[in-house]
This record gives C-alpha cells, sequence and structure tokens, in this order.
C-alpha cells in the first residue's frame, strides 16, 4: 500500500503548502524559507500537559514506540521485555511528516514514548515542542557511541537525539545485462540510457532523485540556484526520464529479489536485504554512489508528554548497548553508530559489510540534506519527471 498523502504547513515566509506522497526516508516537500524552521501548527506554549519526568527510579509497565516499519529485531524487543519488565508496543509510520502530523494532532497525548525522526527533522521538532529533552545520565550507553555520529549539527549536544542508524545511497546493477562495471553516478546515467533502458529504477523521493543529476555534475545537491535547478530539470525529463520504468524507495522488497529492473537506485541497507533475498545475489553489483552522495541519520528521541519516561530511557540505553549491535545490524543491515560493532560483525562473518560500513574517505563524500528555500522547486522536479516516465 502507497503512504497517504500528508499535508505539512511552511513557515509563513515560504511559499504555500504542497501535498505529496512521501516516501521512506521522509522529503519535506514544502519549501523552508526564512531562517528555515518550520511551523507545526497547534503548537503553541502551554498546550502539553504536565508529564512524567525521568529521575531514575523504576521502569514503568509498558512502552509505546512509534517508528518506521519493520526497523528493529523483534527478538531484541522482547529481550527488553524480558530483562526490564515494560511490554513494548509498536506503530509504524512512512514519513518523517505522518510522524509529525500525529504528534502536532496529539497535543503531547499522542501515548508515544519512543519516537524516530532523521536527523533534518530532530530541532524542528524540538523547537515546536515536540520532543522530551534526555537525560544523558539516565542512558550510560551513550559512551559507546561512535564519536562521529554524535554532536552532529542538528543537535550539537545530544539534547534530544541519539543516532539508531544511519546509511547512503547509491545503486545496484544486474550484472547478467550490464557487462561492464560501473563505479559512478555518471555511469548509472550512461547505463540507464542504454543497456537498463526501461529497466531502470529510481527512488520515489525529490532530493536524491535530483541528486542522480547533481551527484554526476559535481554540483552541491542542496544547491539553491536557479541555473542549476534548470539543469537538473530539463536533463531529468528530456534525458533520464524516458528511461525509467520505477518509482520506488524500497526496491530491496520486490525489484532487486524479482529483478524486475537491471539497475536501482536504493538505500545501503535495503539494497543490501534485497540482494540477499534474491535467488541469485551473484547476479547483483552495488556500487557506493560516485563522486558525491548523501549521508541520513535516524535517531532516537522522546516524544513530548512521554507517559513511561523511565523506561524510555531505559530502553534507549538498551538499544545502544554494545551486546545487541550484531544482531541489530544483521537485521536492519545500517550501521548503528555504536563502537566497536564493524570488528564484531567481521567476526561473526556478516555477509555485505561493505553495504553496512564505510571507510572515512568514502563518508568524506556522503553530505546531509538541508532545509533550503529549493525544496519546492525540487519536489515539482520530481513530479515533472514522473510525469515524463509515465508513472
Amino acid at each position: 500500500m502507497r503512504p497517504e498523502p500528508v499535508r505539512v504547513l511552511a513557515h509563513s515566509g515560504a511559499a504555500g503548502i504542497l501535498r505529496s506522497e512521501l516516501t521512506r526516508r521522509g522529503f519535506l516537500a514544502t519549501a523552508l524559507a526564512a531562517g528555515g524552521t518550520m511551523l507545526f501548527t497547534a503548537c503553541a506554549p502551554g498546550q502539553v500537559g504536565t508529564a512524567p519526568q525521568a529521575k531514575g527510579g523504576p521502569l514503568e509497565d509498558r512502552l509505546s514506540i512509534y517508528t518506521w516499519s519493520d526497523y528493529d529485531d523483534p527478538e531484541i524487543l522482547s529481550e527488553f521485555t524480558s530483562q526490564a519488565g515494560p511490554k513494548i508496543v509498536v506503530d509504524a509510520f512512512n514519513s518523517n511528516e505522518e510522524l509529525i502530523a500525529k504528534l502536532v494532532a496529539a497535543r503531547g497525548t499522542s501515548g508515544y514514548d519512543i519516537v524516530v525522526p532523521s536527523g533534518l527533522f530532530v530541532m524542528p521538532m524540538a523547537e515546536n515542542g515536540l520532543l522530551e529533552k534526555l537525560d544523558l545520565d539516565l542512558i550510560p550507553n551513550f559512551s559507546t557511541m561512535n564519536p562521529a555520529f554524535i554532536h552532529r549539527t542538528f543537535d550539537p549536544d545530544n539534547s534530544y537525539s541519539i543516532c539508531k542508524a544511519w546509511g547512503t545511497t547509491g545503486f545496484v546493477y544486474d550484472k547478467r545485462v550490464i557487462n561492464r562495471e560501473l563505479t559512478d553516478w555518471s555511469d548509472f546515467i550512461d547505463a540507464a540510457q542504454n543497456e537498463a533502458s526501461g529497466r531502470t529504477s529510481v527512488l520515489d523521493d525529490p532530493a536524491p532523485l535530483c541528486g542522480i543529476y547533481h551527484w554526476s555534475h559535481g554540483i552541491d545537491w542542496n544547491t539553491t540556484r536557479k541555473k542549476d535547478l534548470d539543469a537538473c530539470e530539463k536533463f531529468l525529463v528530456n534525458e533520464l526520464a524516458p528511461h525509467i520504468s520505477i518509482f520506488d524507495s524500497a526496491p530491496g522488497g520486490q525489484v532487486i529479489p524479482q529483478a524486475t529492473a537491471a539497475l536501482v537506485q536504493s538505500y545501503s541497507g535495503d539494497a543490501r536485504i534485497g540482494i540477499d533475498e534474491s535467488d541469485d545475489p551473484e547476479r547483483w553489483q552495488w556500487v557506493l554512489g560516485a563522486p558525491d552522495t548523501e549521508l541520513w541519520m535516524d535517531n532516537w528521541a522522546i516524544a513530548k508528554g512521554a507517559r513511561h519516561p523511565e523506561a524510555a530511557h531505559a530502553f534507549i540505553d538498551y538499544m545502544i548497548s554494545p551486546d545487541i549491535q550484531v544482531q541489530q545490524v544483521d537485521y536492519i543491515g545500517y550501521d548503528t553508530g555504536v563502537q566497536g560493532t564493524q570488528q564484531k560483525a567481521e567476526e561473526a562473518e556478516l555477509d555485505r559489510l561493505d553495504m553496512v560500513y564505510f571507510s572515512d574517505e568514502q563518508v568524506k563524500t556522503m553530505h546531509e540534506q538541508k532545509f533550503t528555500e529549493a525544496q519546492e522547486r525540487i519536489v515539482s522536479i520530481w513530479n515533472r519527471v514522473k510525469v515524463a516516465a509515465g508513472a
């Protein structure tokens, strides 16, 4: 089932309201201007009731989690309940906007304790009263986090969030169809226009779709220059769209295992899952997007008004404990940001770790998405590409 459209309101200085189908990474389908802050309607001071605060006392008997679908190993969740006591209830959302809409409407009474926003959304949510501050004294395993994945620009003091998982974007290709080595986004475009014409799948997400053009042409994918956006639109609509057959932000589910496309843009962990599910994994070759690509990060956070704050802090601490990381990484296919996990994963001989862990040099080529005034234009380009492709 495709996610329902979710409405997001922009700052009054931005260019209106858009509606779009939102995807796994939850692209913000609206322009954000005048300082880049988001207006979350119905979020005004004093609207959130008094909620209990965590003080390191006994854990409550329940914990409610609102997260992305199938994003934690169920065995790990069951083990937390067995060890600590709280019964876990999990609901899933399809986008950051869906998460935000639920919290805004509830005004602190959503019933959720743990939420998992992407980094881009953490501070706007915190500034608009949707997140509780974390008490890091109650999360001692925070000290086990890789320094590279704490104190990020979107939450410098980790006041509201801790890395849950991070990943990047690249592509896979079917070596039965494409009998040459592909190494970067320029190769992706060339193969899409040739061997994989009519059998190319791209992410159903505006930013990384436009990123194919920007990254291959050495342009910052957060560009706001009109000439860059005009060139991007012209190229994608006229030169790439005629060769695209599928728009899918989770190709690891069907596209890769069923080989319904020969060239597939994908998030790293999802591509890993798809290759593992394929009848012939060796037919697929993974390529990290080059010379540049994106870096995204999802984060543990506590919802404003959480009724079970002791359990919430204990749960986050448990989920970043070193002992469970290899199992979690194997299940979700992404680096969880905990130090020492890569070595343990290698010792456990997990497969395709080159799609989970990346070298320092590779990470330097990955760039986080920023809120800019170009967001509305990027969504427009995405819509035009889909029309041109007949989607």
